[in-house]
């Protein structure tokens, strides 16, 4: 049974339960979702699904088909609560299902490599908009056409709309080509004037919209950050793992590892070094890089700096078996670029929630710099400083490998999980619907940056 199969049959139900008859009504618009995966960004709006019904909505999900994923994982669909309405829709990637010998038009992926998504949903989400009688439309990035399918539906429909940018949709500089940017911006523009909110991940992704939109109220930017799902992590130890002696000291990174927002080459650079000079061997460190993308380059690189038998690259697994196996490595790795100081991912939250000791690769004034201060447990070193990671990395293995480094603080921890988070949004959803003023933001950046 393909995946498309699957989803239907996972949520299908004859009639809604009683029970959810009286929730208010939303239409969610996100690329990620089950069963998409290598990547942890369908998490947010999957655990928002979860845990909306009990703060008084229920979610109808627009998302696409899987053809439309790279990867997919069909047991992930078993996590998508039985109440809630999926919609696959139509949709395409441009690169891989319209390009002619690796080619393709730039027109064809504006605003991305996704845009045919507009076909199936636009159709598809009127249907649900009516049908079920949607009280409001809230679109999740980084994908844009779930942005702009949001604003299509809300002018065709009056709804109103929610944008949850999570980050920055542009920069100055950012999408590198211009007339993508140009797009971009185009869009952020609309989002900005006819979006009840603006959500974001990280204080400094507020405050740049802010200072970018001089008319935009804060009264209209939430700051709605990442966070962890305590159930995932139920029968997950969070204690050391009990090492062999004289075992190597295993430094694990779970995730993509893109070539300029995170920049593992000073790191290879600096392991090189270290190795040539005795300091590191393959008996003293293992570090294991899961699920990180461009793999093959990062293979030719480490090879030629003769560190292939300290680095390893190992497969995609599924989300649980990634926390397993990152709850019993002897600590982890962050990359973080200076460009992405704005942003905290959400993998941040997971290793803090796994009270491991970190290696945080990126700089001392970023928002997920501030994140890993509060909970502790890490030690921070610029990503783009060879020098610097060459000085720090011999200390922290000494110091992990004596059991002798600080771990997260719990009590910090635990006001980062996603429950928590999504009463904030149902709140805000409701302060939309109800057309109330609200007196404050609702959650203000000291409370966002905690």
């Amino acid at each position: 049974m393909n995946a498309a199969a699957q989803i239907s049959e996972v949520i299908e139900q004859d009639a809604c339960p009683a029970s959810l008859m009286s929730l208010r009504r939303v239409l969610i618009v996100a690329y990620h979702f089950p069963p998409q995966t290598g990547s942890s960004g369908h998490l947010r709006a999957l655990k928002f699904s979860k845990y909306l019904p009990e703060n008084g909505w229920l979610p109808s999900v627009l998302t696409v088909h899987p053809r439309a994923y790279e990867r997919v994982d069909d047991r992930q669909l078993n996590e998508i609560p039985r109440e809630i309405n999926v919609l696959p829709c139509f949709a395409l990637d441009t690169q891989r299902h319209l390009s002619f010998r690796g080619r393709y038009s730039l027109y064809a992926a504006l605003p991305d490599r996704w845009v045919t998504w507009c076909l199936g949903a636009i159709p598809d989400g009127l249907r649900e908009i009516y049908s079920k009688n949607i009280d409001i439309i809230l679109t999740t990035f980084p994908v844009p056409t779930a942005v702009l399918i949001g604003y299509l539906l809300h002018r065709i429909t009056g709804k109103p709309w929610v944008a949850d940018f999570r980050d920055s949709m542009t920069e100055d500089d950012y999408p590198r080509d211009a007339t993508t940017r140009r797009v971009l911006r185009w869009l952020e523009r609309k989002a900005v004037k006819h979006a009840s909110r603006l959500l974001f991940t990280a204080p400094s992704a507020r405050r740049m919209y802010l200072a970018r939109y001089p008319e935009l109220s804060p009264d209209k930017c939430l700051l709605l950050s990442n966070g962890y799902d305590e159930e995932d992590f139920v029968g997950i130890q969070s204690s050391a793992p009990c090492r062999e002696p004289g075992s190597p000291v295993r430094l694990l990174h779970s995730g993509l590892i893109y070539p300029e927002e995170r920049n593992p080459i000073p790191f290879f650079q600096a392991l090189a070094r270290l190795k040539r000079e005795g300091k590191i061997s393959s008996s003293s460190l293992s570090v294991e890089l899961r699920a990180s993308g461009n793999e093959q380059r990062y293979l030719e690189i480490t090879n030629r700096l003769n560190i292939q038998d300290i680095v390893r690259f190992l497969p995609l697994i599924s989300y649980r078996k990634a926390l397993e196996e990152s709850s019993q490595a002897d600590a982890l790795l962050l990359f973080q670029a200076a460009s992405c100081d704005h942003q905290i991912p959400a993998k941040a939250y997971e290793y803090v929630r796994l009270a491991k000791p970190i290696l945080a690769l990126m700089t001392d004034q970023g928002d997920t710099a501030a994140l890993l201060k509060e909970c502790g447990g890490a030690t921070i070193v610029d990503i783009a400083n060879e020098e610097s990671i060459y000085r720090t990395l011999p200390e922290f293995l000494a110091v992990v490998q004596a059991g002798r480094h600080r771990l997260p603080d719990m009590s910090q921890v635990a006001a980062h999980s996603r429950r928590s988070r999504t009463r904030d949004l149902a709140a805000s959803l409701t302060e939309v619907v109800t057309k109330r003023v609200p007196a404050a933001v609702a959650v203000t950046e000291k409370a966002g940056a905690r």
